[in-house]
């Protein structure tokens, strides 16, 4: 009779199938002593009553804490640390419906930050999967969020070029052929993240945590076409410009973000093709890793 790892291997093999393995959180990926220099690593995960940092509330969050290097070669998995908060607004339903979490269950319940700084204090970087949405919560909470670099396992890993077409987490997973319990509750939604992290990127062939680290360790440039002229706005826009309306204290304009290898030659756009003069008087942000994702920037 055949044990179950040969059935599902001859599934595989047919090419007609595709099987999941339930995904069960590690002690660690690698073990023994390469020589290399190791590091801390933090992924993060937190849930909330909304999406608006400014408006709504987390309730939940978790934090996996891992060792590493500076291949992408993940080590120890270490205890994480998992708490409620609660609100001081009802919990929507829609919130509950998708996270589990209800209102008895955070009711009286919050996060120890003195506990989150002594777990963060020795990190090198913290990671997300979707940092523009959790670092703008986070740094609300607590200044040990602003001080840390931090990487996205979604926007700082160039999933298109990769050939997948998303990069929503329960996707990726079944990429990678495994799947979790208990998506949208946070040190669940971290175990997975860390695993994912430790596959090879399926077109480059290198570590997922590898890629993340490079695009991490890059600077770019946001540049704020200030006062562009009106009828250049569709020129703007078509080259990959947002516009900012200014609610959010950023200048009112035109904006794109660049990689400190194309910062001049943006520069040299913005004065031939819309402005006809010289641009070094427009405001520039330079982003870096303590900085990217916040709504600081």
């Amino acid at each position: 009779m055949s044990t179950e790892v040969e059935c599902v291997e001859q599934l595989r093999q047919t090419g007609d199938f595709r099987v999941l393995e339930r995904f069960v959180p590690r002690s660690h990926y690698h073990t023994g002593d390469d020589g290399s220099v190791k590091k801390l690593a933090i992924y993060i995960d937190c849930e909330c009553t909304g999406l608006s940092s400014e408006d709504d509330y987390v309730i939940e969050i978790g934090i996996v804490p891992f060792e590493f290097n500076s291949e992408g070669k993940i080590f120890r998995i270490f205890q994480p640390y998992n708490a409620f908060q609660e609100p001081p607004i009802p919990i929507p339903e829609e919130i509950t419906e998708l996270t589990g979490i209800s209102d008895e269950m955070v009711k009286g319940q919050q996060i120890d930050f003195d506990e989150v700084e002594k777990i963060l204090s020795k990190a090198s970087i913290i990671i997300a999967h979707n940092s523009s949405f959790d670092r703008p919560f986070l740094e609300r909470l607590h200044g040990i969020f602003k001080e840390k670099a931090w990487g996205c396992s979604i926007s700082d890993v160039a999933w298109r070029d990769e050939g997948v077409g998303s990069a929503k987490l329960d996707y990726l997973a079944y990429q990678y052929d495994f799947f979790f319990d208990g998506a949208h509750r946070a040190t669940n939604d971290c175990h997975a993240g860390i695993h994912l992290l430790s596959q090879q990127t399926p077109v480059t062939d290198m570590p997922v945590l590898k890629k993340l680290l490079d695009r991490a360790r890059q600077t770019s440039r946001r540049i704020y076409a200030e006062k562009a002229p009106f009828e250049q706005k569709d020129v703007l826009k078509a080259r990959g410009y947002r516009w900012n309306s200014g609610e959010n204290w950023h200048p009112k304009a035109w904006w794109i973000e660049v990689e400190e290898s194309e910062y001049e030659n943006e520069k040299a756009f913005l004065k031939d093709q819309i402005y006809h003069r010289s641009v070094d008087g427009l405001p520039v942000v330079t982003v870096d890793a303590f900085n990217r994702y916040s709504a600081r920037v």
